[in-house]
């Protein structure tokens, strides 16, 4: 222990341990160039690869892109759902029926007409036709039955746009 000691006092100690120092600042110059080489190395192959731009700032125009698309995507979505929530109150379902109301009519004039949306409800039209005159009356559907007494062809009307 005391020979260590001693070693420790001597010059020679104080020699090496200065030589190793130098050393460490020669390696640590020489690493400092090497990285201020790659930094700048870096630097051109980001600016030849962004075209004369910093791939940086490329970058982010990108992502603000990105995020604005992104919102108009969201709010398509959102346009979309509304328009798919209209759409069940909107005519999806058409029962026609022709019919001969009265004997001394020639051709199935009359008709009746059934328009009904995806939950059944709507309208039927009944068109009356005779030599003399012509009457169209309506009554409200409500899942495919209505509060007012139905005749033959204005259910079938119903059943076939219901149907369809």
């Amino acid at each position: 222990m005391e020979s260590i000691l001693n070693f420790l006092k001597t010059d020679l100690f104080f020699i090496i341990i200065l030589l190793g120092i130098i050393l460490l600042l020669i390696l640590y110059i020489s690493n400092s160039i090497k990285l201020s080489k790659l930094r700048k190395s870096y630097k051109q192959f980001m600016k030849k690869l962004g075209k004369g731009e910093q791939i940086d700032e490329i970058l982010k125009k990108y992502i603000d892109t990105v995020e604005k698309v992104e919102e108009t995507q969201e709010e398509l979505e959102n346009y979309c759902n509304k328009l798919d929530e209209n759409m069940n109150t909107c005519i999806q379902k058409v029962g026609l029926v022709r019919y001969s109301a009265f004997k001394d009519t020639g051709s199935d004039l009359s008709f009746t007409l059934a328009i009904l949306d995806k939950y059944n409800d709507g309208i039927v039209l009944n068109g009356i036709y005779s030599r003399e005159m012509s009457n169209i009356y309506a009554k409200p559907v409500k899942d495919g039955k209505s509060t007012y007494t139905l005749s033959d062809e204005e259910k079938e009307a119903i059943e076939k746009a219901i149907n369809k």
